[in-house]
């Protein structure tokens, strides 16, 4: 691996510098839009508002459960405060270095050679799928989504159209059609998927998310609701990011020689550096419920503001990341995996919302 500069003829990040431009690039880390929302472009300043207690989620559909009954368990991601962290206390044994080598690496590299021998036979292959169907199977391990009948993928893709997403409603022919097609998804990846797994998780209890569910007393709606929110966030991002990681390991000859030649540690390294530049989740949003200082008190973000968290920008914070932040550099990956500090990525985001997978 070269030693200061970055890779030859890698891609530059996806996004200037520019734009909401973090302090140290010339512009401010904190401002307030004339619509109202405060957005957040400087990394320490985002990871203060992640980590805060005084902010709640206020994104990723979060308003889709904020008619559900008050006796409704809302699936853990649109959840706060000592409820939230207690879930996540009880689930973090799911997500543990050593159980990720132990119980979900066999089915990683066992679906993976699968689907590379599949490639080999046919000679060319669409890469979302590929990456899609390995996502599913590790996050199925995950969940306790094992005994599903066939066609898992087409009923996962169904909640995520290409097309942008018409909001639902009952006042008008479109809104109508959109909630004929949430419940219509939601009932066959309930029937085709939840159900088996969870009469089969009542007559017996495996170590999974889903035995866990069972054991809280959760309905069979609320597992459905963590199931998705679960598929969501481990099954559609871990397709993006292999994908777009594959098209800079492909399109670089010089930064996939460095990944072949790098160890374990050299190349988790690497990856993260893409991650960095490429982040799956381009914007966090957060509501706050008091006021909140960032900086030492250069900002005051009143109570009640929808903050967005600009995840692109923030990640090329330089105060963080230092010199040429928007380019892929395979250094400073080493010298990560030679124990140097990491520079902050908030691409899994931070704070009691940070992906568990992280």
């Amino acid at each position: 691996m070269r030693d200061k500069e970055p890779v030859a003829g890698a891609r530059k990040a996806s996004r200037p510098v520019g734009g909401t431009d973090p302090s140290g690039a010339g512009g401010c880390p904190v401002r307030r839009g004339a619509d109202g929302v405060w957005r957040v472009a400087g990394v320490e300043e985002a990871r203060a508002v992640l980590r805060s207690h005084d902010t709640v989620q206020a994104g990723l559909g979060v308003e889709s459960t904020e008619k559900l009954p008050s006796f409704y368990r809302r699936p853990v991601l649109y959840r706060d405060g000592p409820e939230h962290r207690e879930d996540r206390r009880q689930t973090a044994r799911f997500f543990t270095p050593r159980r990720v080598d132990r119980h979900y690496r066999p089915v990683m590299e066992r679906v993976a050679e699968a689907q590379l021998t599949r490639l080999r036979a046919v000679g060319r292959a669409d890469l979302t799928q590929l990456a899609f169907h390995l996502a599913i199977a590790v996050a199925a391990e995950v969940i306790g989504l094992t005994e599903s009948r066939p066609g898992t993928d087409r009923r996962l893709e169904a909640f995520f159209p290409d097309e942008k997403f018409d909001r639902p409603g009952f006042t008008s022919l479109k809104g109508l059609r959109v909630i004929a097609r949430q419940n219509r998804n939601w009932l066959r990846f309930y029937t085709g998927d939840v159900r088996p797994a969870v009469r089969s998780r009542r007559a017996r209890r495996r170590d999974d998310l889903i035995s866990h569910l069972i054991d809280e007393g959760c309905s069979a709606g609320e597992i459905l609701g963590e199931c998705i929110t679960f598929a969501a966030a481990g099954m559609v991002t871990t397709r993006e990011f292999v994908s777009l990681a594959a098209w800079h390991l492909f399109t670089g000859e010089e930064l996939l020689a460095a990944y072949r030649a790098a160890d374990e540690p050299e190349r988790l390294a690497l990856l993260r550096e893409i991650l960095r530049l490429e982040p799956v989740i381009p914007t966090l949003r957060r509501r706050t419920t008091a006021d909140l200082e960032l900086a030492d008190g250069a900002f005051r973000i009143p109570a009640g503001a929808l903050v967005e968290i600009d995840v692109g920008t923030a990640n090329l914070d330089p105060r963080a990341v230092g010199p040429d932040p928007g380019s892929l550099c395979p250094a400073r990956a080493g010298q990560v995996a030679r124990g140097a500090d990491a520079p902050p990525v908030l691409s899994f985001g931070d704070g009691p919302h940070r992906c568990p997978g992280a």
